[in-house]
């Protein structure tokens, strides 16, 4: 298990950042279907030189109704504290994506192509009691139908300041 993931993990850091490179590749990536019910994921946040600051778990809950959905998620870091996050999706044409949370304050906006999602946004972080305006890179890979790795690059001013990794899964996977 853990020389898979550290292959997939050596893939994705030699991956295109071309959304249209995964045109063709499957199985197909639609947060609709992925992000509907209940899941879980595993994460951790690194600054710019790959130091690992928090680990955290999440705790997600997806509905989805047409073509809005809300996907709940609760955090618990490594240090004890917790947080929530709502977010608000719409599925758009021709595999776009778009979702809003209280904290994020430039909304998502995206694609999908085969099984990857690119989307960006900026999010007001909390960082030693100041909140900093991060944008977000977020890259998602469907691995298959239950699991999904998310890595995120994180910058300010347009330097790189870190990145969030998580593996996200399906209950019941």
């Amino acid at each position: 298990m853990k020389s898979m993931i550290l292959a997939v993990s050596l893939l994705l850091m030699s991956c295109s950042t071309d959304i249209n490179d995964y045109e063709a590749s499957s199985p197909a990536l639609a947060l609709d279907r992925f992000f509907e019910g209940e899941l879980v994921a595993y994460g951790m946040v690194q600054d710019r030189t790959g130091k690992v600051l928090r680990r955290f778990k999440v705790d997600m809950v997806g509905h989805w109704e047409g073509n809005r959905g809300v996907l709940e998620e609760d955090f618990f870091y490594d240090d004890g504290e917790t947080q929530r996050r709502v977010w608000y999706l719409e599925k758009g044409p021709d595999g776009r994506y778009s979702g809003t949370a209280a904290d994020v304050v430039r909304p998502a906006s995206g694609q999908t192509r085969g099984y990857a999602l690119n989307w960006r946004y900026t999010l007001a972080v909390p960082v030693d009691g100041r909140v900093w305006h991060l944008d977000f890179n977020d890259w998602m890979y469907l691995l298959d139908e239950d699991r999904l790795i998310n890595r995120a690059v994180m910058s300010k001013w347009g330097f790189r300041v870190g990145e969030v990794t998580l593996w996200i899964e399906r209950r019941g996977g």
